[in-house]
């Protein structure tokens, strides 16, 4: 819905001669979504957003551990060290062979998992990054959430 307005303007160039200027404003009709809408949206982008900074947390923690454990020469068939080992195999296979690895005594440091924590934690940002470029959320939509 548009609505128009006309102003009128009256100049007084010199005494004897008035001109009337007379233009019409329209405002531009709105259209988009209402209020609400855009506040759901927003609002699921930002649950994204935390859920993917919340999945990256997860994984680099327990890529950590692995570091960890690898780095204090850790016996692989003790429960936990097992079961971080089975966890993060798979996290950090695709890295495997990239760097070999750095041997003193029972103690390593795989390289391939400290690439893992590295592009993984890009691809979050990335991912983060892209949802804030098709739908920005500035620092006031957060505030009033």
């Amino acid at each position: 819905m548009t609505t128009q307005e006309e102003v009128t303007i009256v100049e007084n160039q010199n005494p004897t001669q008035v001109v009337r200027k007379t233009t019409k404003q329209v405002e531009p009709s709105v259209r988009g979504e209402t209020p609400q809408v855009v506040f759901e949206k927003k609002k699921t982008i930002l649950r994204f957003n935390q859920i993917i900074w919340y999945i990256l947390g997860f994984i680099e923690v327990l890529l950590l551990f692995r570091l960890a454990l690898k780095m204090l020469g850790a016996n692989p068939s003790v429960g936990f060290t097992n079961l971080i080992y089975s966890i993060t195999s798979p996290l950090a296979a695709p890295f495997n062979g990239i760097l070999g690895l750095s041997i003193q005594g029972s103690s390593m440091i795989e390289w391939s998992t400290i690439i893992a924590v590295i592009v993984y934690l890009c691809v979050a940002w990335g991912l983060v990054y892209l949802l804030e470029i098709i739908y920005p959320i500035t620092p006031k939509d957060i505030e009033t959430e």
